[in-house]
């Protein structure tokens, strides 16, 4: 029988198996096992793995083995979809390498001054993590070059190409030493990524964790039956669930806001995390989730990519996701690199055939589970109480508040265990320990929703029994909030196509691509709509920005910009790949003649 592998035989420096023996980790994951030695050996990579496998360390570990701190330039450059991500692999980075002297890490992402950064890469920060839109902004400015690069990671490939990111990704890499090592790292090997492996690796060494090994069979998994008291389904869950953090998974950054704002009414420590909080109210509230100032997050799935905290034990999907691979990420914020978790999926009658797609696509079995009941609910409160009063009666003296009490059932000629009662009372109208009985059945398919529940209402093409099964409709700008019209300088003659005016305002603004608007793209200018209202700051982030080398100086245009027509607008030829959630197609003009630059915009909340 072979000997079971460890850190120690895998032949990494002294100073970095002492800072991952500190960070607590015992055996490598099956992912690390592979991917160190290879690696180490300077080999190319491919990765096919779930999120939550342990692959940050599997890539991480060896290539910080390899640099050389004396060398002040970047040696190691890692790609990400998301800024969240980004922040967490070069953290990972640095508590690998702070017994490593002399190694600098940088995260490059938008949102983040550029002073911040360019002090950074003065400095000669050799392990540079990057989204792909900042990076680029800094390789047309010349503030970054690669002359020392040694080694290049696409982690999360699939989701870049997912984003639109793919084009860019492929830029970034032609900008590279072509003697380099790659690793690639994603968690479904499409066409394209496919491509990118055959045109920039060299005779890659292929890694392939399944399913069943990953973060899935380490999550237990399970379903409710939603009806269409979600709200009030949601507190009982959390009351009756045991865990030390929560993450709860919902459609709509406007929907992290009222569920947060729920929550806390009911008396939990509870905040959003959306792409509409700037970047340091989100580093703020994951801090304040690590600490344990904070217990439950409810969350966007672009604004919890990357997300590793130790304390999250919990994930409910209070919205179920739209694809099966979003699934996998989420509840892959638990269960994380041998931790167990555990994942509760509201799932309405109409969403059944989702609830089929994740349990084919994770080979799972999703167990069915019922609402916890008062009496459930009652006793956790009871035993919280409990809890309260034996530190109260360790910690302190209440000799006073005996005689208050004794006094007062002599008065009132009351036993002990009345009086007791009566207080119990009064102290409940603060923090309830009786639950009331509602009685919250699943949702029956002619069943309509109350006016007045949050977001419960099903979208049209969720209406209507067995018509859920068919494709869900396209949403067209009609069904959007609000919008503005946007002037950006940069136009036809300058090369730019839709896709790069979409990359750059997801990745700098971490808007969803779903919410931006009709883009008409002109001879020397283009036009976008976005949600009124965008903050100052981010619009003034906008004059800095590059598309296609020049920046895009964005400006709000006059009122009748919104109808002017474009000179001439063909749609480019690649426009059909570029790559969307389903329900963010664009829809096809059967119209004859040129067809407009549009993207359909959702920016409502559900």
């Amino acid at each position: 029988m072979s000997e079971p592998v460890t850190f120690e035989s895998l032949n990494l420096s002294p100073a970095i198996l002492k800072a991952v023996e500190e960070l607590g980790y015992k055996t490598p994951s099956e992912i690390q096992a592979q991917c160190i030695p290879l690696l180490l050996e300077r080999k190319d990579v491919l990765g096919l793995a779930q999120t939550g496998t342990g692959k940050t360390a599997a890539f991480a570990l060896p290539l910080l083995n390899n640099i050389d701190p004396s060398v002040k330039q970047p040696q190691i450059l890692v790609l990400t979809p998301t800024r969240e991500l980004a922040i967490q692999v070069a953290e990972a980075f640095e508590q690998y390498a702070k017994g490593t002297r002399g190694v600098e890490v940088l995260a490059l992402y938008g949102g983040q001054s550029y002073s911040i950064q360019l002090s950074a890469l003065r400095r000669g920060a050799q392990i540079i993590v990057a989204t792909p839109g900042r990076l680029i902004d800094h390789i047309n400015r010349g503030t970054i070059k690669f002359d020392s690069l040694q080694a290049l990671v696409l982690d999360e490939a699939d989701e870049m190409l997912r984003m639109g990111f793919i084009d860019d990704v492929e830029n970034i890499m032609e900008k590279t030493p072509r003697e380099k090592q790659t690793c690639l790292f994603s968690a479904t090997m499409p066409k394209q990524i496919q491509n990118i492996s055959s045109k920039y690796m060299n005779n890659p060494e292929q890694v392939h964790i399944s399913a069943r090994n990953s973060t899935v069979s380490s999550v237990e998994q399970v379903f409710w039956n939603a009806s269409v008291h979600k709200n009030k389904a949601i507190v009982r869950f959390l009351e009756a669930e045991q865990y030390e953090g929560a993450i709860v998974f919902v459609r709509t950054r406007n929907d992290t806001v009222q569920l947060a704002e729920l929550l806390e009414r009911e008396g939990f420590s509870a905040a959003p995390l959306n792409g509409d909080m700037n970047q340091q109210a989100r580093e703020r509230t994951v801090e304040r989730l690590k600490s344990g100032m904070l217990n439950v997050v409810i969350a966007t799935d672009v604004a919890a990519r990357g997300l590793d905290v130790d304390r999250l034990s919990l994930v409910i999907n209070y919205d179920i996701p739209q694809d099966s691979e979003a699934y996998v990420h989420r509840i892959g914020r638990t269960g994380r690199a041998g931790r167990t978790g555990k994942a509760i999926l509201f799932v309405k009658h109409n969403e059944r055939y989702l609830l089929k797609n994740i349990i084919r696509h994770t080979n799972s079995d999703i167990a069915q589970v019922e609402l916890p009941t008062a009496k459930i609910v009652e006793e956790k409160r009871i035993a919280a109480l409990q809890a309260k009063l034996t530190i109260a009666l360790e910690n302190k003296d209440i000799t006073f508040f005996n005689e208050v009490a004794a006094n007062m059932a002599q008065k009132l000629e009351l036993a002990p265990e009345d009086l007791a009662g009566a207080l119990l009372c009064l102290a409940q109208q603060q923090s309830p320990i009786k639950v009331e009985e509602v009685k919250i059945q699943p949702r029956e398919r002619n069943e309509r929703n109350p006016r007045n529940e949050r977001s419960d209402r099903g979208r049209r093409n969720e209406r209507g029994g067995e018509r859920a099964e068919r494709k869900p409709r396209e949403r067209n700008s009609r069904d959007a909030g609000p919008m503005d019209t946007y002037r950006i300088e940069v136009g036809r003659e300058h090369g730019v196509q839709v896709k790069n005016i979409v990359g750059a305002i997801a990745n700098e603004a971490d808007i969803s691509s779903k919410f931006i608007g009709d883009i008409r793209l002109h001879d020397n200018h283009s036009t976008v709509q976005l949600p009124q209202n965008m903050p100052k700051d981010v619009l003034d982030h906008f004059q800095k920005v590059f598309i296609c080398k020049r920046p895009m100086g964005m400006t709000l245009t006059k009122a009748e910009a919104a109808s002017e027509r474009p000179e001439r607008s063909e749609r480019p030829a690649g426009d059909k790949k570029r790559s969307f959630n389903k329900d963010d197609s664009p829809r096809g003009d059967k119209r004859s003649g040129p067809r407009k630059e549009r993207r359909p915009v959702s920016f409502t909340a559900k």
